[in-house]
C-alpha cells in the first residue's frame, strides 16, 4: 500500500509533539531557576536603585567596614562640617613613636607628608636632570597648577555636576564592622550628613541587614595598596590601584581634604601613575608605552604618597560596632 504524500510530514509533526511534551514535563519538574535567580537578584538591588544610594565596603589598615555613598548635584548638598575635626600633625605623629622603635609597622597610621614631599622632590630633580630642564621653573609651575586644581575640585564645581557624599558626620567617615550595625545606625535617627537626601526616609523604612551587600565595584581594598606598590613595577596590581584611586578621590572630596585632592589632581605623580595603569589595562601600543612610563614612576614615591593618603583617610574614620 503506497504512503500518502503527507505521511512524512505527519510523522515529523508527531515526533515534535512528543518532544514538546517531554520539555513541558521537564520544566514542570524543574521551574525556571535561572529566571527566578535573576528576579531575586533584581529585587535585592531594587532598594538601592530606588533610593539612589549604594552600600560600600572599604578595607583600611585598621580593618574592613561598611558605609554608604551617593552622588547628587553639588548645589543640593551641604558639605560635612569639619570644624571639629583635628588635622593630624605629621611631626606629632612621628613623636608618638616610642623611642627605639621605627614607624615601619603597617598597623601604625603615620602621616608622611614631609617624607613624601622629600622623595617627590628627589625624583623630580633626577628626572629634570636627565631631561636637562630647569628645576625651579618647572617645579613652581607644577606646584601652582596643582594648587589651582585642588582649589577648583574642593570649591568650584559646576552647578549640575554630581559629586560624592558618604555616610559622614562632622567631617568623620562612619564605618561599621557588619551590616547589622550599619542598619541599626540608619534606623536610630542619629544625626548624619545623609539626612539631607530626599530618599533618606525611604531607606530608613525599608533597609534590612540582608540588603547591605556591596557590589565588587563598590568594594575597595585600600589596606593592600602600599604593600603592592612596595613590591615594585612588575607586581603592581592595576585594578586594585585604579579602584583605590577612584574611592580616594571621592572620599577626599566628601571629607573635604584638599591636600589629598592635590596629591591626586591632574598632572600629579599619583595621577600619572593612575593614567599609565589604565593604559596598560587597555593594552595595544598605548599599553606598551604606558608600561615604559610606569618604569619612570618611583616605587618609593608612589608608596609614600599612598601611605600619606591612606593615613589621612584612616585618621578621619569613625569606627562603629
Amino acid at each position: 500500500m503506497a504512503k500518502s504524500p503527507n505521511q512524512p510530514d505527519a510523522d515529523r509533526l508527531a515526533a515534535e509533539s512528543v518532544d514538546r511534551e517531554a520539555d513541558s514535563d521537564f520544566d514542570a519538574l524543574d521551574p525556571v531557576e535561572d529566571g527566578a535567580d535573576s528576579g531575586t537578584a533584581a529585587a535585592d538591588r531594587s532598594l538601592w536603585q530606588d533610593v539612589r544610594i549604594d552600600p560600600v565596603e572599604i578595607a583600611l589598615p585598621a580593618g574592613a567596614g561598611y558605609t554608604l555613598r551617593a552622588y547628587r548635584p553639588a548645589t543640593t548638598l551641604t558639605p560635612t562640617d569639619i570644624s571639629e575635626r583635628e588635622e593630624e600633625d605629621p611631626f606629632a605623629a612621628r613623636r608618638r613613636v616610642p623611642e627605639g622603635e621605627t614607624d615601619d609597622d603597617d598597623e601604625t597610621v603615620v602621616i608622611l607628608d614631609e617624607e613624601f614631599a622629600s622623595a617627590l622632590a628627589e625624583e623630580e630633580a633626577a628626572e629634570q636632570e636627565r631631561a636637562g630642564q630647569d628645576k625651579t621653573g618647572r617645579g613652581s609651575a607644577l606646584g601652582a597648577d596643582a594648587d589651582d586644581q585642588a582649589d577648583d575640585q574642593a570649591e568650584g564645581v559646576d552647578a549640575g555636576e554630581e559629586v560624592p557624599i558618604f555616610l559622614t558626620q562632622r567631617g568623620r567617615l562612619l564605618l561599621f564592622k557588619n551590616p547589622q550595625a550599619l542598619v541599626s545606625f540608619v534606623r536610630s535617627g542619629a544625626p548624619n550628613d545623609f539626612t539631607q537626601l530626599d530618599t533618606w526616609p525611604e531607606l530608613v523604612d525599608r533597609v534590612q541587614p540582608a540588603d547591605v551587600d556591596a557590589l565588587p565595584e563598590d568594594t575597595y581594598e585600600l589596606d593592600l595598596v602600599v604593600e603592592n606598590l612596595r613590591g615594585g613595577h612588575d607586581v603592581w596590581d592595576a585594578p586594585l590601584l585604579i579602584q583605590s584611586g577612584e574611592v580616594a578621590r571621592d572620599l577626599a572630596y566628601a571629607l573635604r581634604m584638599p591636600s589629598v585632592l592635590d596629591m591626586l589632581s591632574s598632572g600629579s605623580r599619583l595621577d600619572d601613575l593612575d593614567e599609565a595603569l589604565r593604559s596598560t589595562v587597555d593594552g595595544g601600543i598605548g599599553g606598551f608605552m604606558a608600561r615604559r612610563r610606569l618604569k619612570k614612576i618611583g616605587a618609593q614615591t608612589a608608596s609614600l604618597g599612598w601611605r600619606t593618603i591612606i593615613g589621612k583617610i584612616s585618621a578621619a574614620a569613625d569606627w562603629r560596632d
